[in-house]
């Protein structure tokens, strides 16, 4: 089979939602943005395109992927929406590698966008009830655990599963706040990142190019100080400077072929050696990054030593810290430019905004394997691993 390479991998500065410089600035219009630029950095032909494949997450009605295709005069491409909540944007690079792999496409552009922003709210009912509810539903019923909140199913679930502390865990979110800070302001992203254009009511034009998330001014202190956001349950305690935020971004990779790559000349910047994904109970949503870690290094003949880097998302902090807890991982190898608790999670598309992030640090540091890894909505995990070589 042909091997699955990545030749561009891209995205958008992340937003804060509804109060950040993305507030109206639709799903499409970041994949748009995201797909386009990864195709002119690919140096392929848009001709050569056969498919578009993106993740999207509650946003509801049409095809994204397909959205942004044609927004890009590529009519004859499909485009293929996909949603795996959280994990959806490495299902799609897992689906691009699969198809080329199996010899059925020569190029796609993979990847996510969210407008948590503009995501539509729905009525919906309780079963049994007749009073009406405005916002985003229960996605899935759990049979087992303190209800269907996240951050019970996944902030606080690992917590108490590995018996991490709350000081613990804000230590872990202050570090990724600092991490992140420290790579904007050595412009550790300027390679990744697409600056946005993004129109004003004056008809202005601000040129969004820098992260909004990280914090320079929290302190350990200010996060000790935060209540926590389910007083009611003994233990652990998730608060809203331990979790990720809400955000708007998008990413995308060009994928081909090896030897398409080769024929054109093209830097291959990463080789994709493994995807999958896992589901574990729901109430335990947040043990699935936990979980999928032997279960995709299995698939692809590794072991724990053999990785050079990882991207385990912070939906919360205490997710990859317990992942690091079980698995003897070396935190300092985990998340060095910051995740979820300060770079955002725009849901859609940080599994794609990890494997961008870990390219081109790959990159940098002259090549190794990195895993990206992230629980996902309703008892879910994925993964993936690629190798610079």
């Amino acid at each position: 089979m042909s091997e699955a390479v990545i030749v561009s991998a891209v995205r958008t500065p992340i937003g804060v939602a509804f109060k950040g410089t993305l507030r109206d600035t639709s799903a499409e219009h970041l994949a748009q943005v995201a797909v386009g630029e990864a195709i002119a950095r690919s140096g392929l032909s848009a001709d050569l395109v056969d498919d578009v494949i993106l993740a999207e997450s509650l946003y509801g009605g049409g095809d994204l992927a397909r959205h942004a295709a044609v927004g890009l005069g590529l009519t004859r491409v499909p485009g293929q929406a996909v949603n795996r909540h959280c994990a959806g944007s490495l299902t799609a690079v897992g689906n691009a590698a699969a198809s080329i792999r199996a010899g059925m496409d020569r190029v796609v552009v993979a990847g996510g966008a969210m407008s948590t922003s503009m995501m539509p709210t729905m009525h919906w009912r309780v079963p049994g009830s007749t009073e009406p509810r405005v916002g985003i539903p229960p996605t899935y019923p759990y049979a087992e655990g303190p209800g269907d909140d996240v951050t019970i199913t996944t902030g606080w679930a690992p917590a108490i599963e590995v018996g991490l502390r709350r000081d613990e865990v804000d230590a872990w979110a202050y570090r990724s706040h600092m991490r992140a800070v420290a790579a904007i302001d050595a412009g550790t992203f300027d390679d990744e990142i697409v600056t946005v254009k993004v129109p004003q009511a004056d008809g202005s034009v601000v040129e969004f190019a820098v992260d909004e998330g990280p914090r320079r001014t929290t302190t350990l202190d200010k996060l000790a100080a935060l209540k926590p956001l389910h007083p009611e349950i003994d233990g652990f305690s998730v608060t809203a400077g331990n979790a990720s935020g809400v955000n708007d971004a998008a990413a995308a990779l060009t994928l081909t072929s090896a030897e398409v790559a080769s024929r054109e000349g093209l830097e291959a910047l990463a080789h994709v050696r493994a995807w999958g994904a896992i589901g574990v109970d729901p109430s335990l949503t947040g043990m699935g990054a936990v979980d999928v870690i032997p279960f995709i290094l299995d698939r692809a003949g590794l072991t724990m030593t053999d990785v050079e880097l990882w991207e385990i998302n912070e939906a919360f902090a205490s997710v990859p810290l317990a992942a690091c807890r079980v698995h003897g991982i070396d935190e300092d190898r985990v998340n060095v430019f910051g995740s979820g608790c300060s770079l955002g999670h725009p849901v859609a598309a940080s599994g794609a905004r990890m494997l961008t992030t870990l390219t081109h640090e790959l990159g940098r540091r002259g090549g190794g394997i990195a895993v990206a890894a992230m629980c996902a909505g309703g008892g879910q995990a994925g993964a993936v691993v690629i190798e610079v070589a």
